[in-house]
């Protein structure tokens, strides 16, 4: 069974094989609740599939966990497991999703549909990703994910696409610790932001984020007259990202406009090694 991703157009799910009859009834809390009557498996996993497609995602779901409810030892409830989960993606219920796919994962391990259960997982993590002046719990969560589907299913287009996003993840990161040395920066705690852009350096060398972290090492360390580390971070960020502003910016600081000539500057770059 193959189930679309997000980024791709939904499939076509095929048509109900009949009727169900559901009813409502009052639970001890007073709240309705849906009660499905007794029906073929078959039957009830056609019905989800059709709430699926009209979009009634969350109808689905309640399809799909049914057939598990009235079948729990047939076939059909291993596909409606995963297939409820789906749902609760598509309705962007994703801690149920997360719920849903943990319970598939430690009830089927040998499941053909295992590597998509953990890709799936990944993506109710990935698809809450907030913005970098946000807490990054769910990149972290998402990090971790994504890495698992590289691990467990590394020949897998799910491990392709997961390579991807687990990169901007790293790159999502990253520009947390930059946010933070940047404040720290603009409030004098220069010792905190070196802390923060060494991070990066360390940690996300291969983001983005690299060449500005080094020359705001290098005017971290001038200020605090640190003057042989910050020649030190300008000679990293000129040997690896030459023609960058960043390192343009970290040359004006650490030498007089006056004396910029093409040759100065050659001779510059040289004695920072």
């Amino acid at each position: 069974m193959t189930i679309s991703a997000r980024s791709g157009r939904r499939r076509r799910w095929p048509a109900a094989a009949g009727a169900v009859t559901a009813l409502l009834v009052l639970g001890a809390c007073g709240e309705e609740e849906v009660v499905f009557s007794e029906q073929p498996p078959e039957s009830l996993y056609d019905l989800g599939l059709s709430q699926l497609e009209a979009g009634d995602e969350q109808e689905a779901a309640q399809l799909f966990n049914e057939v598990e409810r009235q079948h729990p030892y047939s076939e059909w409830a291993t596909r409606a497991q995963l297939m409820a989960a789906y749902s609760h993606y598509e309705a962007l219920e994703y801690d149920e999703a997360v719920v849903a796919l943990d319970r598939f994962i430690e009830l089927h391990p040998g499941s053909e549909n295992i590597s998509y259960a953990y890709y799936l997982r990944a993506l109710s993590y990935y698809e809450r990703i907030s913005d970098v002046e946000r807490d990054q719990r769910m990149t972290v969560l998402a990090q971790g994910a994504l890495q698992e589907v590289v691990n467990r299913f590394p020949d897998t287009v799910y491990a392709r696409d997961s390579q991807l996003k687990l990169d901007l993840t790293f790159d999502q990161l990253a520009g947390k610790e930059m946010d933070i040395g940047r404040w720290y920066l603009e409030q004098g705690h220069y010792n905190a932001a070196i802390n923060r852009f060494r991070q990066v350096v360390d940690n996300y060398e291969t983001t983005t984020h690299t060449p500005e972290a080094l020359h705001r090492l290098t005017e971290a360390y001038l200020t605090l007259g640190l003057v042989e580390e910050a020649r030190a971070s300008a000679a990293v960020l000129g040997h690896n990202f030459p023609g960058s502003d960043w390192y343009i910016d970290s040359y004006a600081l650490l030498v007089d406009d006056s004396v910029r000539t093409p040759e100065a500057e050659e001779g510059f770059f040289e004695s920072l090694f």
